[in-house]
């Protein structure tokens, strides 16, 4: 990407910067929200993201692995080898903010990737995940049991509105 597309990629709206990345050849499901610094790496082609995918701030997919770099150098055979893979997210996904998503991973429907996650390897459908490297630390039924009581009505509500409120809310 050049510069002028990247400042492009930066100030457009969510719809022209998932137009701009299907584009680039990423396969992008409905109703998805993307930040304006994810990185979808050297072959945004080979990364797929179902529906209801969103992807917070400072994202990084990697599809390829540079250890080749050291394996072409070590033995004449292997000069031109690549490990390349690609990486696939299932409907209704969150990936929180600064995680890395690694070649070959498949991430299923119905998961929250916390923030600054590694993600080495799949996570299945119905999972919380997080840690380096990212594992499951339980299911979305347990997550939603457990702050089920520190949910907040805010979604609907202007940001002067949800200022009031929680201001209101942690008197502060």
């Amino acid at each position: 990407m050049n510069l002028i597309q990247r400042l492009y990629y930066k100030i457009c709206s969510n719809d022209k910067r998932i137009n701009f990345l299907r584009k680039q050849g990423v396969r992008i499901g409905e109703d998805c929200d993307i930040a304006s610094n994810v990185n979808f790496g050297s072959e945004p082609y080979l990364i797929s993201l179902g529906d209801k995918v969103r992807i917070s701030a400072n994202v990084l997919f990697i599809t390829h692995d540079g250890g080749c770099w050291v394996v072409r150098n070590c033995d004449f055979s292997y000069k031109n080898v690549d490990l390349i893979s690609q990486i696939k997210v299932g409907n209704n996904v969150h990936i929180g903010m600064g995680s890395i998503i690694m070649p070959g991973v498949h991430i299923g429907n119905n998961v929250i990737i916390g923030c600054g996650a590694i993600v080495t390897g799949d996570i299945p459908d119905n999972s919380v995940a997080a840690g380096v490297p990212c594992r499951v630390i339980r299911s979305i039924d347990d997550y939603i049991k457990e702050h089920k009581s520190d949910f907040l009505e805010t979604k609907h509500l202007s940001p002067s509105q949800k200022k009031e409120f929680l201001l209101k809310k942690y008197k502060r």
